[in-house]
């Protein structure tokens, strides 16, 4: 788990956030065995590397794409499209009617070019200042008419 932990904090890491709120997100960035094993995780590897990750959590018919981190040298590579189209596949595969994302605010443009619409806010707030990052939600394709 501890390749996938540093994936998510690196990928954070990218978007240039200030190291105090890396630490402060340093539980939710982190992927437990206990996580692993209650959830569905899917790891792109080649060529013997770790490239990126996502999680799945599903409940009843909807599901929630709770982490996607791409390593960052392959940010750009398609390894995110691929790991995306893959949650989809799984997800319409599992029955899901909708799937949602709480998405970083710098990532935003990538999961609406993969689909995603916003369907509102989450309040993030950091440094006693308020902040908000993106709600989304897509269909997943094979329950789409």
């Amino acid at each position: 788990m501890s390749a996938l932990t540093q994936i998510a904090h690196d990928a954070k890491r990218y978007w240039g956030y200030p190291e105090n709120w890396i630490k402060h997100w340093h539980d939710e960035l982190t992927i437990s065995s206990d996580f692993v094993n209650t959830n569905d995780v899917y790891v792109l590897v080649s060529e013997d590397e770790v490239r990126g990750f996502y999680a799945l959590v599903v409940r009843k018919d909807k599901a929630e794409l709770e982490h996607l981190w791409v390593a960052p040298k392959y940010i750009g590579t398609g390894v995110g499209k691929e790991l995306f189209l893959h949650a989809m596949q799984r997800a319409g595969a599992g029955n899901v009617s909708e799937l949602q994302i709480s998405s970083d605010p710098n990532a935003e443009g990538f999961y609406q070019k993969m689909g995603a619409h916003r369907i509102g806010e989450v309040r993030a707030d950091m440094d006693d200042k308020p902040r908000t990052v993106p709600r989304l939600a897509v269909t997943p394709k094979s329950r789409e008419s």
